[in-house]
């Protein structure tokens, strides 16, 4: 089996990642929940990882990182704390559904939400961003790069246009965190939501919300923090604030230790290293028959994505041959971005991801390539025999 589906998950793991789970689960305790050995050894875990996380993003301190279960759940903290009835937020149409379906519930609660349509190249029309912005907007929620097309976005342009409006900015880093470097302080980013379980190399159940200084999100799930527990309010202190009940302190170690495997190595050579396999892979497949490349004219390249077609094939059956006859793994369908496929004319064929891990290899791509051209040529002499 090759692995290409890195952008859902990174299904391979640096060693250490696995090892840290282990040893979490065989010493763990409750993180904040009591004072013997177990739950303070998993308490300085969680802190350590705060403080790994604020590293990697450049946050200004381990107590402006909230953990989540993810980056939708980041993304929700975030949208339904900060832009209440009456108030405006903004988007992209190269949003995925985690943040495109909490602004549409924003919207049916009395808040004025509005899209920035993206070209049928994925590209984004700053200009007209700035237009958008120009009305009074409490929150601009910026995708750092699609989960479809992979095309990386220049979010610190982005943070200047909404700054220069008085508007707040919300990354979306799923796709980037890992891969693209983040500096909330020196790109002035406000609110930066990530996910442990892709280019982080965590496990699933991990991700966060990074919060700039004086940025005041409100509390939105409230219960046991382990610290003032007569008060019959939630702290109001971060990180504790955005945190309720008893935190994945085994996963969170797991984190960790992806963050310190992507630190030992170096970001840029992680980055340089996906490049290099997705231009290779990306030139190849220009060059089979049929296929058709999607997006990749964004201002600041791509992440470790690349998504195609093959002729009007519908996306799902080729997935499934390159999976069942060579043991591709790819990810077909909407990718949960609708308006993405909407722009790029994908809605019914979707397309196919391949999505690259620094730890694939280019002997990997090279076979990945192999397949496609066998299969495109498949799909499409069966399309051509249908059509007579």
């Amino acid at each position: 089996m090759i692995y290409f589906d890195n952008a859902a998950t990174t299904m391979k793991k640096p060693p250490e990642v696995v090892q840290a789970v282990v040893e979490a689960l065989q010493s763990f305790g409750g993180v904040g929940r009591g004072v013997h050995g177990a739950s303070l050894s998993a308490g300085m875990a969680v802190y350590e990882a705060r403080e790994a996380v604020a590293r990697l993003f450049g946050a200004p301190s381990a107590a402006r990182v909230a953990f989540c279960s993810n980056a939708t759940e980041a993304l929700n903290v975030a949208i339904a704390g900060l832009v209440r009835p009456g108030e405006r937020a903004v988007t992209t149409a190269a949003s995925h559904n985690s943040v495109l379906r909490p602004l549409y519930r924003a919207r049916a609660q009395g808040a004025d939400v509005d899209i920035l349509p993206v070209a049928p190249d994925a590209s984004i029309n700053y200009d007209a961003l700035e237009a958008l912005l120009e009305r009074p907007t409490r929150l601009l929620v910026a995708t750092h790069a699609s989960n479809v097309t992979g095309d990386v976005y220049d979010i610190e342009r982005m943070t200047h246009l909404a700054h220069a409006h008085g508007a707040l900015l919300l990354v979306d880093a799923a796709q980037t965190a890992g891969v693209v470097p983040l500096d909330m302080g020196t790109m002035g980013l406000d609110l930066v939501a990530f996910t442990g379980h892709k280019s982080l190399f965590g496990p699933q159940g991990t991700g966060g919300l990074c919060v700039g200084e004086g940025v005041e999100v409100p509390r939105y799930k409230v219960g046991g923090s382990g610290i003032k527990s007569y008060d019959e309010e939630h702290p109001s202190t971060m990180p504790e604030r955005l945190e309720a009940g008893t935190l994945n302190g085994h996963g969170i170690a797991g984190l960790a230790a992806g963050i310190a495997y992507l630190e030992r190595v170096g970001l840029d050579a992680v980055a340089t290293q996906t490049h290099a396999l997705v231009e290779r892979f990306e030139a190849g497949a220009r060059q089979i028959e049929g296929v058709r490349i999607l997006g990749g004219q964004a201002d600041s390249g791509r992440c470790g994505i690349v998504a195609l077609n093959v002729g009007d094939v519908d996306s799902a059956v080729v997935s499934a041959a390159l999976n069942a006859d060579f043991g591709i793994c790819t990810r077909a369908g909407a990718h949960c971005a609708p308006l993405m496929h909407q722009a790029l004319g994908t809605m019914d064929q979707g397309a196919v991801r391949f999505s690259f891990s620094h730890l694939n290899t280019m002997d990997e791509v090279e076979e990945g390539l192999h397949a496609l051209s066998q299969v495109a040529a498949a799909v499409l002499k069966d399309e051509a025999r249908a059509g007579v």
